[in-house]
């Protein structure tokens, strides 16, 4: 489970809540009822609604993560995940667009939904000033924040949906997808410092607080930036690569009768992050440095590498001829940390997703 707790899935799609949208929620639900909402509301009431605004706030983020889901899937790229975080929500895509057409749409469908969803408000927020001041407040301050939400993720900066939109024109005209993303990032970067810097001016006005937002914010959307780039770098070098180029053949042996005990006492030493378990000869499996770890230190004298390797046919295997960026991509896809490569009826060799992200950082080090 990690850092996010598992929800349930939403037409498929699993949800998840990071520990850290606790956060943002309680301060959200705090500057609604303390601040927002009027004094003259009992305080039971002013509560009960921000709470109650709080919730079909977070669930708009939802829908606007949604609505890039519901175009991803559609144009065939599986969504692993939705997570909700204290900077909002975020898909976690499987593999980037192959057409300039394709992203515009994905980038596009979660501003536009938000919009929709703040016409949706505002026109809760008409009907009901006559009779509810309580359905009033809550709607325009929805009609509101979706609007902002719509605005905020518009901003040219890349990772954003701004900056994604960017790309994909750029792609268009340049028809070269690593020079669109170059261009999407460099306009990351800059939002980014922009960010910083408007932090910094409301720290030196005495704004403290909005100071720190902005601070934060430029910090995230740097980092962001960051990592995107360097995973769009990742699969563009990868691309021409094979499986059986990129897969590795010489892992340590072991007999499937080792103790876990011996493979820590003798085998450990060679930094191998996995063993081939083998028995007359014959490759039966393979086991890892976390399964090793799954297993109490008071039963590695009774445990042999045979009972607790992986058997070679319950292993995700690739053929020698697939490409390296789809092998990432399905590993990705499944959450692999490893695939076995097999051909003619053997393996061959395995292909580790932190190996593979390593190969193509170095091939970037050594265009530099």
């Amino acid at each position: 489970m990690g850092r996010a707790i598992e929800l349930g899935k939403i037409f498929g799609i699993p949800l998840r809540i990071d520990y850290s949208w606790f956060i943002i929620f309680a301060l959200v639900t705090m500057m609604l009822s303390l601040y927002y909402f009027p004094e003259g509301w009992p305080t039971a009431h002013r509560w009960a609604i921000g709470i109650a605004t709080s919730l079909l706030f977070f669930a708009s983020v939802l829908a606007h993560e949604l609505a890039h889901s519901a175009v991803s899937i559609r144009s065939g790229i599986p969504v692993r995940s939705i997570t909700l975080f204290v900077f909002g929500g975020v898909a976690h895509i499987t593999r980037e667009a192959t057409r300039p057409g394709t992203e515009l749409k994905m980038a596009a469908a979660g501003p536009l939904c938000s919009l929709a969803l703040g016409g949706l408000f505002y026109g809760i927020f008409w009907i009901s000033q006559g009779f509810s001041s309580y359905l009033a407040a809550l709607a325009w301050w929805l009609a509101f924040i979706n609007g902002m939400l719509a605005f905020f993720n518009m901003i040219p900066g890349f990772p954003l949906d701004g900056g994604r939109v960017l790309r994909s024109i750029a792609w268009m005209i340049t028809r070269n997808y690593r020079r669109a993303t170059r261009i999407a990032s460099l306009s990351g970067y800059g939002v980014s410092y922009l960010f910083i810097l408007g932090g910094i001016v409301f720290l030196f006005l005495g704004g403290w607080l909005n100071g720190l937002w902005f601070i934060l914010l430029g910090w995230f959307l740097n980092n962001a930036t960051r990592t995107s780039y360097r995973q769009t770098l990742v699969r563009e070098d990868l691309r021409g690569f094979t499986a059986k180029e990129v897969m590795i053949q010489d892992f340590p042996t072991i007999p499937s009768s080792t103790t876990i005990k011996e493979v820590i006492q003798g085998q450990l030493l060679t930094g191998s992050p996995l063993f081939l378990v083998a028995e007359a000869g014959r490759v039966e499996g393979i086991l890892t440095l976390r399964q090793i770890k799954e297993i109490p230190r008071e039963y590695w004298d009774l445990t042999t590498a045979g009972r607790a390797m992986t058997a070679v046919d319950k292993l995700r295997a690739v053929r020698p001829s697939d490409d390296a960026i789809t092998v990432l991509e399905h590993m990705e896809e499944e959450s692999l940390d490893l695939v076995a490569v097999v051909g003619e009826g053997r393996l061959l060799g395995m292909i580790l997703r932190d190996s593979l992200i390593q190969f193509a950082l170095r091939l970037q080090e050594l265009k530099h």
